[in-house]
């Protein structure tokens, strides 16, 4: 398992992300796969996907995720976000204990 942190997109402070395949296991399907943790106060900033489409599963905590500059949203454990190709999102942690979330990106093609 490759783990990694890194800021991500311009948002405050570091995303640890613990990869569970590369892109290489998924055969060139998906792009990430991974058990992500964004300390309190910490984001992924605002990107938008081309030719992709990425999914948010929450574990624990509270996220709050800007939906392509229209609304935001508040998303508890159990729930999913997914956003396609051509269109935006960013995922802030606002609560007082760690964010932890899984994220994958699919190909809209096989690669």
């Amino acid at each position: 398992m490759k783990i990694v942190d890194k800021e991500m997109f311009g948002g405050p402070g570091l995303a640890h992300f613990e990869h569970i395949l590369t892109e290489e296991e998924m055969h060139g399907m998906n792009r990430v796969y991974a058990r992500v943790t964004l300390k309190p106060g910490c984001a992924v900033g605002y990107h938008v996907h081309q030719g992709d489409g990425e999914d948010y599963f929450i574990l624990s905590g509270q996220a709050h995720i800007n939906d392509n500059q229209e609304r935001e949203l508040v998303l508890n454990p159990g729930e999913h976000y997914f956003t396609c190709s051509g269109k935006g999102h960013s995922i802030m942690n606002k609560g007082q204990e760690d964010l932890v979330f899984m994220a994958l990106i699919v190909y809209n093609e096989q690669k």
